[in-house]
């Protein structure tokens, strides 16, 4: 069973649509970071 399926049921997207928004929020948050410091 691949990881990324083209077609994944949908409790594998919900999963994938948050794992993918927690990695957003981290990506956000580390260039507010990186831009606010001097």
């Amino acid at each position: 069973m691949p990881v990324l399926e083209p077609n994944p049921p949908n409790g594998q997207k919900k999963l994938l649509l948050v794992f993918g928004a927690m990695i957003g929020i981290t990506v956000v948050i580390g260039f507010i970071a990186s831009f606010a410091s001097p």
